[in-house]
């Protein structure tokens, strides 16, 4: 057997040791387009979170053994080590991509992991509306703020539904006849337009370089999956001069906060905060709340440029202030 077919021969019977170790509950939420995350704590509960209807306990156990089993066999995958020293495995599942967190004694009590789908499917903004996590009146300004080729910053804090939202936004462009461009670490954004190119990083290839390369593949929108560093300043830079409607999130605890955190990632680049270029590059921001497992848009800003002595103007978005809708969009 040549070095390739033995090396596909191995990727094939870990691939077939790890459906089984998942066993049959896991099993099916990996093959179901509502599940978003699946998460296996260290008492053997098992929790699936699913679009539109949140995070629910299941009757089956994981015992120790079985997600310990798991865990290592993902870290094998990725040639990683698994111990004491080393007991945390990020990585992403062999084949379909999902973004896998496994914990291990000692930094945990027993082996617990979590497994995040790239969604699938998204929710539309009217299912926002019918789970009554958007009112009819921000989905409105979300659809017109889209049409009118706005930037818009989606901003939360850990599973709060940013990544949701974008695809949501995303479903509403691909009606569109534009070209997209998506940068992410990790794929979990989707588009369903004709014209779409998706980029990620990789060793040696930071969301800085995808950012600038990204000027030179012609984009109508550029859409990036979560902005943490310096390419922030590339990419309102970009969405200021020539590329406008874009789409971003970012970690934050308020919409307000959402300004200084781009604040605090340009000024990895930049000599000084560039706070007018903000001001003028992000036209909204939406920021999206959690309690327990209701998920909400709490807030949608419009920013009004930046003043040097008052800092960013900031205003509820009204609805009655946008006219411009999607043809054929419906809530």
């Amino acid at each position: 057997m040549s070095g390739a077919g033995s090396a596909q021969a191995t990727a094939n019977r870990r691939a077939a040791m790890l459906k089984t170790a998942f066993g049959p509950v896991i099993g099916a939420a990996l093959e179901d387009e509502s599940v978003s995350e699946i998460m296996a704590n260290p008492g053997g509960a098992l929790f699936i979170e699913r679009l539109g209807v949140g995070r629910e306990r299941q009757d089956a156990i994981m015992p120790a053994c079985d997600v310990e089993r798991i865990i290592r066999l993902i870290a094998s995958h990725i040639g990683a080590a698994c111990d004491r020293e080393h007991p945390i495995v990020s990585a992403e599942l062999p084949g379909t991509g999902e973004r896998f967190e496994g914990v291990m004694p000692p930094v945990s009590l027993a082996p617990a992991l979590s497994i995040r789908k790239p969604a699938r499917r998204a929710m539309s903004l009217a299912d926002w509306v019918a789970a009554e996590a958007m009112t009819r009146g921000q989905a409105l300004i979300l659809q017109s703020a889209l049409a009118r080729r706005e930037n818009i910053l989606i901003s939360g804090g850990t599973s709060t539904g940013k990544t949701t939202l974008a695809n949501s936004l995303l479903a509403e462009i691909g009606r569109q006849a534009e070209r997209i461009l998506i940068l992410e670490d990790t794929r979990e954004l989707f588009c369903s337009a004709e014209d779409v190119v998706a980029l990620r990083t990789a060793p040696g290839v930071s969301l800085e370089t995808l950012v600038r390369s990204t000027m030179r593949l012609r984009p109508d929108r550029i859409i990036i999956g979560e902005v943490r560093g310096g390419e922030a300043l590339d990419l309102l830079k970009a969405w200021n001069t020539g590329h406008p409607g874009g789409i971003a999130t970012v970690h934050a605890n308020s919409a307000e906060a959402a300004l200084s955190r781009l604040e605090q990632l340009t000024a990895e680049r930049a000599h000084e905060i560039p706070r007018a270029l903000i001001g003028e590059a992000v036209n909204l921001i939406v920021h999206i709340g959690r309690r327990g497992d209701h998920r909400r848009v709490e807030h949608i800003l419009r920013v009004k440029g930046h003043d040097p002595l008052h800092g960013y103007c900031l205003a509820p978005a009204d609805p009655q202030q946008f006219s411009i809708v999607s043809e054929g969009a419906t809530l």
